[in-house]
């Protein structure tokens, strides 16, 4: 059994295809009646059956070409950032990986020149233990 869907005032239907439309504008996509039918909480073909009119000027903005904006879009605006932050990621990672090397080789410098200034001078370190060899 289908529900019965009350008829919703012109005014409202209208309201939301310029939001829809709206936002099409903003990320740049085509809109559907389908997107609106949606938003308005009805099934696209109750949409099309009971606002003929409406739909057929849906379907004449999305045959319209999509005439490109002066600028960068949002979601222009947010791959370009993302792809900045991926970038500095990578260089941070790698400052990183290097930064943990140097401090190996200066660990392993430092512990040489130790051994090698307590040869030097004759010195038995009494708390360290023998290192294998």
């Amino acid at each position: 059994m289908t529900r019965r869907v009350p008829d919703l005032p012109e005014a409202l239907i209208r309201k939301h295809l310029q939001e829809v439309l709206d936002a099409c504008r903003e990320t740049n996509t085509r809109p559907s009646v389908l997107m609106l039918a949606r938003r308005l909480d009805l099934t696209n073909t109750t949409f099309r059956r009971r606002y003929p009119e409406i739909a057929r000027e849906i379907a004449d903005h999305r045959a319209a070409p999509t005439t490109p904006r002066s600028g960068p879009t949002e979601h222009d605006r947010l791959v370009a950032r993302n792809a900045k932050i991926r970038r500095r990621n990578r260089d941070l990672t790698s400052q990183l990986a290097l930064a943990a090397a140097q401090i190996q080789h200066l660990a392993l410098r430092n512990e040489r020149l130790q051994e090698a200034l307590e040869e030097a001078s004759n010195v038995t370190s009494i708390n360290r233990k023998p290192r294998l060899r």
